[in-house]
C-alpha cells in the first residue's frame, strides 16, 4: 500500500466529505450503464417514475434504495444490469401545481391559452426533474442516465397512441355517457381508485313526496338533498306489498313540482329504510342503471365546478353545499322534511385536490376492462406468472381484477397525452388514429388528455423502444426482472402494467414484484403536511450521510410491512458506519507497504485467522441468499453482527497480537487475512452502503477500478474450518465470562487476577493451551492454570461454559452471599432450559415430524444443559 493512499483515510468518519464527489466518479466512469454484452445475462429494473411535482420523499428514498441494492449486487454478480431511470408527467398533480404558480403571478391557464400553458408546464418539468436527479445523486442511485425516459417524451407518446388506437379498433375503448367520479375543484374526471373514502359525520334527510291525485305520500331518504332537483322517478321493489298499488302512478317532486313515475325495480332493498328510493339518473351510478332500465330522463343539476345550473331553478348559481342548506330550510317550511337523522358514512374525496367527489353524468372515454382483466388473471395460472413478494399480495391483485369495472381514461386537462381522436367540424364524424386526418383543417382534436396511469401502464416496455419490437433494448431487456413498489399502488399501477403488457407483448412485464409498505412516523402515523411529521430524506443525509439512511431503510422492515422512522435508529446506523471506518483505518495503518502481490492465504494461519475466514464464508452465504430473496433486513443483520461483533470486536483485537509482535511471518499472514476479509466484507456491504465501501476499498491492496464493478464474494470451501469455529466459540465464551465476572465484582481489566480453567477432557485442555496467548491477552491473569483436575477454590467466582468450568479466586473482592444468589439464579435458568427441551423431546409429534437433524440438535442441547445444570449445582454445594 503506498503512502498516498494510506494517508487518504481521515482520522474521523465524515460522510459529507467522502460522499460529495464519489457519485460523479461513478457516473463519469459509466459504471452504471448497461453494456449490452451478450456474454452477460441481462438483469433489468425500471424505476417507478416519480412525479415531476416536487422533491422526493422518504418513501421514494426507501423504494429506490431497495432497487439500487438489488442492481448493485447483480452487477457485481456479473449480470448486464439495466436500471432505467425516468419520471412521470403526473397530469392532474402537475397541472394543479403549475396553475397554482400562475395564480400567484396573477395569471390563469385560460388567459395564456393551451400552447403557452404547456410551455410553462415543460419549464416546470425541467426545473423539478433537475431537483429529482440531484436527490438521486445524493442517495447514490446507480441509474443508467443514457436511457432516461419521461412519460411525455416522443417515444412514449408514440407508444400511448399505438395502444389507444389498437384498443379502440378492437372495440376495447369506447366513448359514452356515464356517471363518473368528478372532481369539482380540478374540474376533471377521476378513476375509481383516485377516490379516497373518508368517514364523515353527515345526515339522513327523511322526506315525504305527495302522490298525485291522492292524500297519500311516499317516504324517501337521502344524504344529498341538493340532487333531488334532478329526480325523475321513485323506485320500489316489485314484491313489496306496501307499494304495489302505487306502481305506475306518479309522485310529485317537492319544490320543483315535477311528476315522478313510481317504478318497480328489484335493485331496491325492501328492508332498507322505507323501501322506497328516489331516482336521480344524472347524479348516482346505481340510479343511472335503473334509469336505463326504465328509460328515464337524465337531468343534470350542477355545473362542472359544483355550482347549481339552470336545471336547479331558483337555486341556480349556488354552491352545492349552500344549495343543500337552502333546500333543507325550504323543505322544512313546506313540511316535507320531517326528520333529520345523524349519520356517519364514507364519503369519496379526490386523491389530488381533497374535494368531495361528485357522481356526475358526463361523456368520457372508457376502457372495456373485462377482456383485459380475464387475460391478466389467466397469466397468473401459468409458468410466466408475476411473482408477488410477499405472496399474499397476489390475492389483493386478483381480487381487484376479478371485480373490475370499466376504466374512465379521459381527463379534462391540458397537461398530458392528448386523446388521438378528431371530430369533423361539419358532420361531427369521429376519427381515431395515431396522426391527424390528412385534411386536418376540417377536424378538431378532442380537448381531453389521457389518465396519467394510461401511459404509466406501458412503462416497462414503452421505455425499451416498443412499439418497435426490433428495438435492441426491447429484445434484450424486456421483460424486466423485478419491480419494487408500495402496496398502495397495486391497483393504480401494478395491475395496469400487467394487463397492458399481456395485451401488447404477450408477456408479463416483470418476473417479480417486491411490495413494501409505507413509511410512518415514530408513532405509526402516516406522514403528512397536515400533521407536520414529514421528514425530508435530504435533511437526513445532510446530518448522517446517505449510507446511514440507506442502511436504516433497508434493514428496518420486512417485505410488505410498514416502516417507522426513528432518528435514533438512523444515528445507530451512523455509529455502525463509524465502526466500519475506524476498523478499516486501523487495518490500513498496519498494511504500510503491503501490496496485492504480498497477499498469501496459503500460509500457516492462527486460530483467529481460520475462524474469521470461516465466519466470512458463512456470512457471504447468508447475505447472498437473503438479498436474493429481498430479505434485506435479515441480510443486514448478518452483516452487522459479522462486522461489529466478530471482525471488529474479536478478530481485529486478536490480530493486534501478531501485528504488534516481532514475528514477521505471522505479521504477513495476518495482513493477508485482514486485507482479504476487509476486501470481501466491503464488497458485501457495498450495495447497502455504497459510498463508505468505495472509499475504503479504493485504499485496500486488493483494489481495482471501482468496487461497483468488482466481483461479488463467493464462499471458498477450503477456508471453511468447523474445528476452528468451535475452538473460537469456546475461547470467546471463556473471555466473555471472565469479563462478566470482573464487571460483577468491579475489578477492572487492568488488574491481574488468578484464572483456573477445569476442562472436561485432555483435548479441550490442548485446545486452550494452544491458544493460551489469547486468554492471557484478553483475561489478564496473574496465574493461568488449564487442566482436567483443577480443584475448585473455596472462595471464588465461577462460571460454566460448554466443555469447561472457570474459577476466579477473588478473596476480599466478593460477597459470597451474592455469589450464591447468582448461582441459584443460574441454576434456575438451566433447570428451565432442561425442562423446556425435555418437554419438546417427549412430544411424539415433534419427534415424528421434525427433520432428524433438528431432533438431534435438541438432544445435543439437552445434554449440554444437563451438564451445565450439574456443574452449577455442584458449585453451589461447595459454597454452601
Amino acid at each position: 500500500m503506498d503512502e498516498e493512499n494510506k494517508s487518504a483515510m481521515a482520522p474521523k468518519y465524515n460522510p459529507n466529505e467522502i460522499e460529495k464527489d464519489r457519485y460523479k466518479f461513478w457516473v463519469d466512469g459509466k459504471f452504471f450503464e448497461a453494456t449490452g454484452d451478450e456474454e452477460r445475462e441481462p438483469f433489468t429494473i425500471v424505476i417507478p417514475p416519480p412525479n415531476v411535482t416536487g422533491r422526493l420523499h422518504l418513501g421514494h428514498a426507501w423504494d429506490t434504495t431497495m432497487q439500487d441494492t438489488i442492481s448493485r449486487m447483480k452487477r457485481m454478480q456479473g449480470y448486464d444490469v439495466l436500471w432505467l431511470p425516468g419520471m412521470d408527467h403526473a397530469g392532474i398533480a402537475t397541472q394543479a401545481k403549475v396553475e397554482g404558480k400562475l395564480k400567484e403571478q396573477g395569471q390563469n391557464r385560460h388567459e395564456l391559452g393551451r400552447e403557452k400553458f404547456l410551455d410553462v408546464s415543460w419549464d416546470w418539468k425541467e426545473e423539478y426533474a433537475d431537483f429529482i436527479r440531484s436527490q438521486w445523486e445524493k442517495l447514490g442511485l446507480g441509474l443508467d442516465y443514457s436511457r432516461e425516459r419521461f412519460t411525455l417524451d416522443n417515444g412514449l407518446s408514440n407508444a400511448v397512441r399505438e395502444v389507444f388506437v389498437s384498443l379502440y379498433n378492437k372495440g376495447l375503448i369506447y366513448r359514452g355517457q356515464y356517471i363518473i367520479n368528478w372532481d369539482p375543484a380540478t374540474k376533471t374526471a377521476l378513476s375509481d381508485i383516485e377516490v379516497v373514502y373518508e368517514e364523515v359525520e353527515g345526515k339522513f334527510y327523511h322526506m315525504r313526496y305527495p302522490i298525485k291525485d291522492s292524500d297519500e305520500t311516499i317516504e324517501i331518504a337521502t344524504t344529498r338533498p341538493e340532487t333531488m332537483l334532478g329526480d325523475t322517478a321513485v323506485a320500489v321493489h316489485p314484491d313489496d306489498e306496501r307499494y304495489k298499488h302505487l306502481i305506475g302512478k306518479s309522485a310529485i317532486l317537492p319544490i320543483v313540482g315535477r311528476e315522478l313515475e313510481i317504478v318497480a325495480d328489484s335493485y331496491v332493498d325492501m328492508e332498507m329504510g322505507s323501501g322506497a328510493v328516489k331516482i336521480t339518473p344524472a347524479h348516482d351510478p346505481n340510479d343511472f342503471e335503473i334509469g336505463n332500465r326504465h328509460n328515464l330522463e337524465r337531468i343534470l343539476v350542477m355545473h362542472e365546478d359544483g355550482s347549481m345550473n339552470e336545471n336547479a331553478g331558483r337555486y341556480k348559481g349556488m354552491d352545492r353545499f349552500e344549495c343543500r342548506k337552502q333546500i333543507v330550510n325550504d323543505l322544512q317550511k313546506q313540511d316535507v322534511l320531517f326528520e333529520i337523522e345523524e349519520h356517519t358514512h364514507q364519503v369519496g374525496h379526490s386523491e389530488r385536490s381533497g374535494a368531495v367527489v361528485e357522481p356526475y353524468l358526463s361523456t368520457q372515454w372508457f376502457v372495456n376492462m373485462q377482456p383485459l382483466a380475464d387475460a391478466a388473471i389467466d397469466l397468473q395460472n401459468g409458468e410466466g406468472k408475476v411473482n408477488f413478494v410477499p405472496e399474499r399480495f397476489e390475492r389483493t391483485y386478483l381480487h381487484w381484477m376479478e371485480n373490475i369495472r370499466d376504466w374512465c381514461i379521459s381527463r379534462q386537462l391540458w397537461w398530458g397525452h392528448r386523446i388521438p381522436a378528431w371530430y369533423h367540424k361539419e358532420t361531427g364524424e369521429l376519427y381515431v388514429g395515431k396522426e391527424a386526418p390528412a385534411d386536418s383543417e376540417n377536424w378538431e382534436q378532442d380537448e381531453d388528455v389521457l389518465d396519467t396511469w394510461f401511459s404509466s401502464a406501458l412503462w416497462p416496455f414503452s421505455t425499451m423502444g416498443w412499439p418497435d419490437t426490433d428495438a435492441e433494448d426491447f429484445k434484450r431487456y424486456f421483460p424486466t426482472d423485478v419491480l419494487v413498489t408500495g402496496y398502495d399502488i397495486i391497483f393504480f399501477w401494478v395491475a395496469r402494467m400487467i394487463f397492458q403488457s399481456k395485451q401488447f407483448t404477450g408477456k408479463r412485464p416483470f418476473k417479480d414484484v417486491l411490495i413494501h409498505g409505507l413509511i410512518r412516523d415514530a408513532e405509526g402515523r402516516k406522514m403528512s403536511k397536515s400533521l407536520g411529521n414529514g421528514v425530508d430524506p435530504m435533511d437526513v443525509i445532510d446530518k448522517y450521510g446517505a449510507d446511514s439512511l440507506r442502511y436504516f431503510l433497508l434493514t428496518g422492515s420486512t417485505p410488505g410491512q410498514d416502516l417507522r422512522f426513528h432518528w435514533e435508529k438512523v444515528e445507530s446506523t451512523w455509529n455502525f458506519a463509524n465502526k466500519v471506518w475506524n476498523a478499516s483505518r486501523f487495518s490500513l495503518m498496519n498494511m504500510e507497504n503491503f501490496s496485492y502481490d504480498d497477499i498469501d492465504l496459503n500460509r500457516e494461519k492462527s486460530l483467529a485467522d481460520k475462524w474469521i475466514l470461516t465466519r466470512l464464508n458463512e456470512t457471504i452465504d447468508h447475505v447472498t441468499n437473503n438479498t436474493n430473496k429481498y430479505e434485506f433486513g435479515e441480510a443486514g443483520r448478518h452483516l452487522y453482527n459479522f462486522i461489529w461483533d466478530e471482525l471488529c470486536d474479536w478478530y481485529i483485537e486478536m490480530a493486534k497480537l501478531p501485528l504488534y509482535g516481532e514475528d514477521e511471518a505471522k505479521k504477513q499472514t495476518t495482513r493477508s487475512v485482514l486485507a482479504y476479509v476487509l476486501d470481501q466484507t466491503m464488497r458485501m456491504l457495498h450495495p447497502y452502503m455504497p459510498f463508505i465501501t468505495e472509499e475504503i476499498w479504493q485504499q485496500l491492496p486488493t483494489r481495482g477500478e471501482s468496487i461497483t464493478i468488482s466481483k461479488w464474494p463467493e464462499a471458498v470451501a477450503e477456508f471453511h474450518d468447523e474445528k476452528a469455529s468451535n475452538e473460537m466459540k469456546l475461547l470467546v465464551s471463556i473471555i466473555k465470562s471472565v469479563r462478566n465476572i470482573r464487571a460483577e465484582v468491579d475489578t477492572p481489566m487492568s488488574k491481574q487476577i488468578k484464572l483456573y480453567i477445569k476442562t472436561e477432557n485432555d483435548a479441550i485442555t490442548a485446545e486452550l493451551e494452544n491458544n493460551r496467548e489469547y486468554l492471557e491477552r484478553f483475561c489478564n491473569p496473574s496465574e493461568l492454570i488449564i487442566a482436567t483436575d483443577v480443584a475448585a477454590p473455596g472462595k471464588a467466582m465461577s462460571a460454566v461454559v460448554t466443555g469447561a468450568e472457570l474459577f476466579l479466586p477473588l478473596e476480599g473482592l466478593i460477597d459470597f452471599d451474592k455469589e450464591i444468589e447468582r448461582l441459584e439464579k443460574e441454576l434456575d435458568k438451566w433447570t428451565k432450559e432442561v425442562e423446556r427441551v425435555q418437554k419438546k423431546l417427549a412430544n411424539e409429534g415433534f419427534i415424528n415430524k421434525a427433520p432428524e437433524k433438528v431432533v438431534e440438535e435438541e438432544r445435543a442441547k439437552e445434554k449440554d444443559y444437563l451438564e451445565k445444570q450439574a456443574k452449577v449445582k455442584a458449585r453451589l454445594d461447595e459454597l454452601k
